[in-house]
């Protein structure tokens, strides 16, 4: 099924996306932290699943307000 959505609608659907993305990788970097003495593979990928977030984080904030993370960070 196909939505016809305006802009605000899209902006929306935009904002909460990044702030899922926000939680999860928040939730990756506490269970990464709390694997890193008992379970190093596991930290890894909770690690990997984190960076994953941070750049989906980056693309969304770039379309949310361009040019403001233009450091990288």
């Amino acid at each position: 099924m196909t939505d016809v959505v305006d802009s605000d609608e899209l902006l929306r659907r935009i904002r909460r996306a990044r702030d899922c993305a926000q939680r999860e990788q928040r939730a990756w970097r506490t269970r990464g932290e709390g694997l890193r003495a008992t379970d190093p593979e596991a930290a890894h990928e909770a690690a990997v699943r984190t960076l994953t977030y941070e750049a989906v984080l980056c693309v969304l904030d770039e379309i949310l307000t361009p040019g403001k993370r233009a450091d990288g960070t």
